[in-house]
C-alpha cells in the first residue's frame, strides 16, 4: 500500500513540476516578446518571436517620411557638471522627461503610423511609413499620409517643449528637419539588437535639420509640394548646401489652414 502511495506521490509531483516549468517557459517566451516590442517595432518584433532568432533582418522602403528634432541649447546653455546639479545627473533627468514626453505622443492613435528610430544625445529621430500600411483619411497616397502625420507630430513636439517650458522655467526650442524618399531599415547586432534606417533620404532629413533654424521645422521642396494640398502653409523657398547632392531647395513650415 505504502508503494503505491509513494508513486502516486512522486507521480503527482513530477506533473506538477512539469506544469510549473511549462509556465516559467510561457512567462519567460511572454516577458521577451514585451521587451522585443519594446526594442523592435511591432512587425519585425514579430517576425523574430515566429523564427525563435536574432539575425541579420532588413526591408527595402520606397516611401518613408524621416524626421530628426534637436534641442541645440540643451548641452549649448543648459547643460553643466557640477555641485548644484549632481554633476550633470539632474540635467540628463530634465532630458529624460522630455524625451518620455515625446515618446507618450507617439503612443496617440493619430501617430500610429509613427516609429521612433532613437534619440542620439539630445535628438529625436522618427521615421513614418515603415509599419504595414495605416488609412488616413483624406490623404491621396501612402506617402502623403506619413508626411501630414509627421507635421503634425512635429507641430504636437512644439506643443509640448512649450509645455515643459513653462513648468520648468527653461528655454528649450526645437529645430527640426523632414524629408521622404527610399532607404532600408533593418536590424543589427544579436545580442542587443538595433533597429535602424539607413540611406540618402535619411541623410538629407538630418541635413534639414542641422542647416535648419532654431524654433523652425525645414522640409525639402519635394515633400512640400506633397504637403501643399492638404493646408499646411510654408514659407519662400532656399537653398542649402547637402554633401552629395550640392544646393537642394527647401522651405520653412508656417502652419497648418483648416479646411
Amino acid at each position: 500500500g505504502k508503494a503505491v502511495v509513494s508513486t502516486q506521490s512522486t507521480g503527482f509531483q513530477q506533473r506538477r513540476q512539469a506544469a510549473e516549468k511549462k509556465d516559467q517557459m510561457e512567462d519567460f517566451k511572454t516577458n521577451n516578446g514585451i521587451l522585443l516590442r519594446n526594442l523592435l517595432p511591432g512587425h519585425v518584433a514579430e517576425h523574430f518571436m515566429g523564427c525563435g532568432k536574432i539575425g541579420l533582418y532588413h526591408e527595402d522602403h520606397s516611401n518613408v517620411g524621416v524626421m530628426f528634432a534637436s534641442i541645440p541649447n540643451f548641452f549649448a546653455e543648459f547643460y553643466a557638471e557640477n555641485d548644484v546639479n549632481n554633476n550633470g545627473i539632474e540635467c540628463m533627468r530634465v532630458l529624460n522627461e522630455i524625451i518620455a514626453d515625446f515618446d507618450e505622443l507617439l503612443e496617440k492613435p493619430k501617430f500610429n503610423c509613427i516609429e521612433k528610430i532613437k534619440t542620439i544625445g539630445a535628438t529625436y529621430m522618427v521615421a513614418a511609413g515603415l509599419t504595414p500600411k495605416v488609412v488616413y483619411d483624406g490623404c491621396e497616397t501612402d506617402v502623403d499620409t506619413y508626411l501630414c502625420t509627421l507635421c503634425e507630430f512635429a507641430f504636437a513636439m512644439q506643443d509640448c517643449i512649450k509645455r515643459i517650458n513653462k513648468h520648468s522655467f527653461n528655454n528649450f526650442q526645437l529645430r527640426m528637419g523632414i524629408n521622404h524618399g527610399s532607404l532600408v531599415a533593418g536590424v543589427i547586432g544579436a545580442t542587443k539588437p538595433q533597429y535602424d534606417i539607413w540611406g540618402n533620404t535619411v541623410n538629407v532629413a538630418s541635413r534639414m535639420e542641422s542647416t535648419g533654424k532654431i524654433g523652425k521645422v525645414q522640409i525639402t521642396e519635394d515633400s512640400c509640394h506633397k504637403l501643399d494640398r492638404y493646408g499646411f502653409r510654408f514659407e519662400e523657398p532656399h537653398f542649402v548646401q547637402v554633401k552629395g547632392k550640392g544646393n537642394m531647395r527647401a522651405r520653412f513650415l508656417i502652419d497648418r489652414v483648416a479646411s
